[in-house]
């Protein structure tokens, strides 16, 4: 099947632009990007004239489960919102998370994003099988999926911010990620579903699942993440308990690596960044969630002058309601502009981050980020036709500065998963049925 995307302005993110241009698709795959008309062999053709091809985007730190508590604790900072969310997550089930799952993922398929990373660290003792539930959800929506097996086992008790009940013991937390890894990693070309390694963060697991968790994602061969230097009250909390900061402490354990990419990385000192630079580590920039929190803003431009792979991440919809990636693009551009003037971040920077840098992070820059022959058909042909972008004569600023566009088409492995800006095999209406009736019964007073 050869699939042609004619008449647009493309963005390559690798260098090249082409104000009018043609990509090509066979099967799953890329097979030419160029200027002008194409005059080979096609079996479809999607009109694109006044449309940006882009490479899809990429989502490299969320929390789907939390799509059922959007809108909870709206006041509140990160330690505060979590205290006052906890209780209400430890009733979570795998119903619940399929609904809220399904639901996150098709508004990020809505807005331009074919890869999902998803931080998934609460595994209620009665909760059923929440990774699966993920998984599930997943083949509804048509996106590929990063699950990130979390885990906590520092409760109350210990010091930590989640409640006993919702803690697992450091055994069961690597036995369990183990047991993921097993079940749904995927490590061929094309994967559509893989699994990392996550502990939840310095503040709500003990030292040794972290060094555990790290010996076996390598063992296993696949990826680390967690929270890192997201607020002060972090920073003052480790350097009381380990005299360190939280990139010495991730640093001293093993934790800044090229096989690693830490989310939010808001409070680093100068010496940290060059660490993250010198070991390959990635961040995770999540400006919204960030901005919400009013957890401080990221260094994002010395992260990317250090040389970090900076990719974009929603977060949790419970603190980043609306969910959509494309919009992320353009808070990370004000944030880094308010921190550091008008050449704080380009527009074209900014995409880079939200497409290659998430690919870097994720470990998918040889398949996925870019749009170059021979790389997976992950793509997205933004509207630009509509009233909101009329008269911006550069697609990039277009699609960066002004509101999210609708898209033509959102391709995953070739494969059109978004059409006219509706999604082509869910029922949004259904989905939203669902979602309203599980977040009704995860809030029920028990």
């Amino acid at each position: 099947m050869r699939t042609l995307i004619a008449n647009a302005a493309i963005a390559t993110v690798t260098g090249e632009e082409y104000a009018s241009g043609h990509v090509v698709v066979e099967n799953d795959r890329i097979a030419e990007v160029g200027e002008g008309v194409y005059t080979g062999e096609f079996d479809e053709r999607v009109e694109a004239e006044g449309c940006l091809v882009t490479p899809g985007l990429i989502n490299t730190h969320h929390h789907l489960y939390q799509w059922a508590t959007r809108g909870m604790a709206a006041d509140h900072t990160l330690f505060e919102w979590l205290v006052a969310l906890y209780p209400v997550w430890s009733r979570l089930d795998d119903e619940i998370t399929h609904a809220a799952g399904t639901a996150g993922m098709a508004r990020l398929a809505l807005t331009g994003c074919t890869t999902v990373a998803d931080h998934h660290y609460v595994f209620p003792r009665d909760g059923g099988d929440q990774v699966a539930a993920l998984a599930a959800a997943r083949l509804r929506i048509g996106v590929r999926l990063h699950v990130v097996r979390g885990s906590m086992d520092r409760g109350e008790s210990d010091g930590g911010l989640p409640p006993d009940n919702l803690v697992e013991s450091t055994e069961d937390a690597l036995t369990g990620t183990e047991a993921a890894i097993a079940r749904f990693h995927d490590d061929s070309a094309g994967a559509h579903l893989q699994i990392a390694v996550g502990p939840c963060s310095p503040f709500s697991v003990t030292e040794r699942l972290m060094s555990g968790a790290a010996e076996l994602a390598r063992r296993k061969g696949v990826r680390l993440h967690t929270h890192l230097a997201e607020t002060v009250d972090e920073e003052q909390q480790c350097l009381a308990e380990a005299g360190c900061t939280p990139a010495e402490y991730a640093d001293k354990l093993g934790w800044l690596a090229d096989d690693v990419w830490l989310a939010h990385t808001v409070h680093l000192a100068p010496e940290a960044i060059r660490r993250f630079g010198a070991t390959g580590t990635g961040s995770a920039h999540c400006p919204t969630s960030n901005g919400r929190l009013g957890s401080g803003i990221a260094p994002v431009r010395d992260l990317l002058d250090a040389g970090v792979a900076v990719g974009l991440g929603v977060d949790g919809a419970a603190s980043s309601e609306s969910g959509g990636l494309a919009e992320e693009l353009h808070q990370s551009l004000l944030q880094a502009r308010q921190r550091g003037g008008p050449r704080g971040l380009t527009t074209r920077e900014a995409l880079w981050m939200g497409t290659m840098g998430g690919a870097r992070c994720l470990g998918r820059a040889d398949d996925l980020g870019s749009l170059e022959p021979g790389k997976l058909a992950d793509l997205a042909v933004w509207d630009l036709t509509g009233l909101n972008h009329a008269g911006i004569t550069d697609p990039v600023a277009a699609l960066v500065l002004g509101t999210t566009p609708p898209l033509r088409r959102l391709f995953v492995g070739g494969k059109a998963v978004v059409e006219d800006g509706t999604l082509r095999e869910a029922d949004e209406s259904a989905i939203a049925r669902e979602l309203a009736a599980a977040s009704a019964r995860l809030r029920e007073v028990r």
